[in-house]
């Protein structure tokens, strides 16, 4: 009889035991802090590759693909120009235009101001910006977006804008045109809801820049002798070193916008490079054909426009797409700047036949070739089946359209109220260089 009690005894308490260890540990799961997500060590090194492939399209490279273009008088004037805004753009970015940006969303329209001076925004990764790098890897990646596109809208105003209207003009313009648009489709505002594709910025880099550059060009008017002067550019050796900088950045542009060393970066890059070829080839063979001479500039240019083409589709498309906006971009590119005296405007550099109808033409064509197959994060294109992808990216080019030509003309004569646009008809006879900054370039 003892010993029946000692064993009930014994169960009971071996019961107790397993229930209380069971609750402990339900206690303990219900309690555990959540798992943080997990940085990659391979996709943050990427993107922070990606990052200085970006500056060094910047610096140095569309500081002399633009400082060659220029006549010798104005070439230091240039390529302060490219510097100056970055590092501008870049004490912006962190101070407001990162959570303008990329903020918590507002309606849509714009990011809210949680993040000024990067407030929360640290080393833990964002769902939405990359879930396997840090936040801040994320930030600075697009501070380098934010930072260029200023500096291609001024080829557009090339050897004429005085210093102070450009800082003024540059600062306002981020604030008030880059950083809606590129809330829009990146941010989590309207147009990326509605699923528009804008793989790495054919439209809130290149419409949007070169829209802009068209409004800068038809405000300022044409360069005192433009027609008559002798303007051609004063060294293409240096344009064609900042070319190759330009080719050998944009895989950071474009390829780093996978945001990890994956799959998609590896499409990315062979898309943008098979799409800069082509376009260097069929600007060079169009422009044989209509002048009777292939030229140096002719291949840079239609290099740096099949980049801007395949920009918004290089992580949605296969590489025979990218081959097809290729020749398109070379061609149309190089008819709509031999048409541009038709139109009587003077884009310096021309932004706009380059980047503006790049960009459109990149963003419709994605709208084209988008395929699901090449990659499951993006749609189908008019060609796999999908025509409402096409109409969206349609009405996408016209939004981004619309808002840079009216918000640049409404900041232009807001800057030309408070400082004035153009330097005098004497200082641009005597140059950027001497009139703005007191320097010459050669002796």
């Amino acid at each position: 009889m003892t010993s029946y009690v000692h064993r009930n005894r014994l169960v009971l308490v071996l019961v107790c035991l397993v229930l209380l260890t069971g609750a402990n540990f339900s206690w303990a799961q219900e309690m555990a802090p959540p798992i943080q997500p997990q940085t990659s060590a391979a996709d943050t090194a990427w993107v922070l590759i990606s990052s200085a492939l970006v500056l060094a399209m910047i610096v140095p490279g569309l500081a002399l693909f633009y400082g060659g273009l220029v006549r010798s008088k104005n070439v230091l004037g240039t390529i302060m120009h490219s510097f100056v805004i970055l590092c501008l753009i870049s004490l912006l970015w962190l101070l407001v235009g990162y959570s303008l940006a990329f903020g918590p969303d507002k309606k849509g329209l714009i990011g809210g101001l949680e993040w000024a001076g990067l407030s929360g925004v640290g080393m833990t990764p964002h769902p939405a910006y990359g879930p396997t790098i840090p936040h801040q890897a994320f930030m600075v990646f697009q501070l380098m977006f934010a930072a260029i596109t200023p500096a291609l809208i001024t080829g557009a105003f090339a050897e004429r804008m005085k210093f102070s209207a450009l800082l003024l003009f540059a600062a306002l313009w981020s604030l008030v045109v880059y950083c809606p648009i590129a809330h829009w489709l990146w941010g989590g505002g309207w147009l990326g809801q509605l699923g528009a594709l804008d793989f790495a910025g054919g439209a809130v880099v290149h419409i949007s820049s070169g829209i802009s550059a068209l409004v800068c060009a038809m405000v300022f008017g044409a360069r005192h002798g433009y027609g008559t002067d002798y303007m051609a550019p004063h060294n293409l050796p240096l344009t064609l070193l900042g070319t190759g900088l330009l080719w050998f950045g944009w895989f950071g542009f474009n390829a780093g916008s996978a945001l990890g060393a994956n799959q998609t970066a590896v499409g990315a890059f062979v898309a943008t490079h098979t799409a800069a070829a082509t376009a260097a080839l069929t600007w060079m063979l169009v422009e044989w054909h209509h002048r009777g001479t292939p030229t140096v500039l002719g291949v840079a240019s239609g290099a740096v426009a099949g980049l801007a083409t395949v920009t918004p589709g290089a992580g949605f498309v296969g590489p025979f797409s990218a081959l097809l906006m290729g020749l398109a971009a070379g061609a149309i590119s190089y008819l709509a700047i031999a048409w541009k005296g038709k139109f009587g405007y003077d884009d310096s550099l021309d932004v706009v036949g380059i980047h503006g109808v790049g960009g459109i033409l990149g963003i419709l064509a994605t709208g084209l070739f988008a395929c699901k197959a090449v990659n499951p994060a993006g749609a189908d294109g008019l060609f796999f089946g999908n025509p409402a992808l096409f109409g969206l990216q349609v009405l996408t080019a016209l939004t981004v359209a619309l808002f840079a030509f009216v918000g640049t003309y409404l900041i232009l004569k807001l800057v030309d109220r408070i400082v004035g646009l153009r330097i005098s008809s004497d200082e641009e006879r005597m140059g950027l260089d001497l009139s703005q900054h007191n320097e010459r370039a050669y002796s």
